[in-house]
């Protein structure tokens, strides 16, 4: 299996989740697949060629994913994911957190939600076939850090991944 995680990181936090990701699946598929992970940034047409798996990821900016990771799936062909697993994540507060922070963000979370699964769908929508839903790794805050266990938590989840799909 050929797996391809993309991410956009505004801190760096993104990114540490995405290598703990492709860490875990090149763990989990061993000799039998080939994991490349990259910054949305450096993302090619050739890096999508051949792909089985496509895991996407963003910081959650304004309650969705990053301008650049926005562009990256509109400029998806309509069935340009046909047969490819695809999972998404992102980066975000704590439930705690947003409750504590008064009633604006949490109404604000409340009508429009993180970046994770308006990704999902956005790959879904170019024929992907969703392999895990949709997952929020958490900051302290707005820079970060990750808290404690994430990336161990990211890795887990990146095995998932390979026993997809979710049911619909």
């Amino acid at each position: 299996m050929n797996a391809l995680i993309v991410y956009e990181s505004g801190f760096g936090n993104t990114a540490k989740i995405a290598q703990a990701i492709g860490e875990g699946l090149t763990t989990k598929l061993g000799s039998t697949g080939h994991v490349e992970v990259r910054a949305v940034a450096d993302v090619e047409a050739v890096h999508m060629a051949n792909v089985d798996m496509l895991v996407v990821g963003s910081a959650t900016r304004g309650f969705r994913a990053m301008p650049v990771t926005k562009a990256l799936l509109k400029g998806l062909s309509a069935k340009g994911l046909n047969n490819v697993k695809v999972a998404a994540f992102d980066t975000r507060f704590t439930e705690e957190k947003i409750r504590t922070s008064g009633w604006l963000l949490n109404t604000m979370v409340k009508l429009f939600g993180y970046a994770a699964k308006p990704i999902a769908a956005a790959l879904v929508k170019k024929g992907g076939v969703l392999a895990a839903t949709p997952v929020g790794f958490y900051v302290d805050d707005i820079e970060g850090p990750l808290l404690a266990g994430e990336e161990t938590r990211a890795a887990e989840w990146a095995s998932q991944l390979v026993s997809g799909p979710v049911p619909a």
